[in-house]
């Protein structure tokens, strides 16, 4: 766990409610905490598809193969207007 500290925050008290009740945790604190780490894993989940994504299709241009963009999708989060 990295350092803590202190915040003064102004938060919707129905929204708290509802993720701590979808979260399971017993403190409006540990509600945040909980929900800002589901926040991080989800990104990095998404960076890791993305990566392992841009591998695969250099993989298939090298073999040789036609990726067809049906979706307008390859390019990235990162790198879409």
């Amino acid at each position: 766990m990295g350092r803590c500290i202190s915040k003064h925050l102004i938060l919707d008290h129905a929204k708290l409610k509802k993720a701590q009740k979808a979260l399971g945790t017993e403190t409006e604190n540990e509600t945040v905490e909980r929900a800002l780490d589901s926040v991080i894993e989800e990104e990095e989940k998404n960076r890791l598809a993305w990566a392992a994504n841009e591998r695969f299709l250099r993989a298939a241009i090298r073999q040789g193969l036609q990726i067809d963009d049906v979706f307008g999708q390859l390019e990235g989060p990162s790198r879409r207007g």
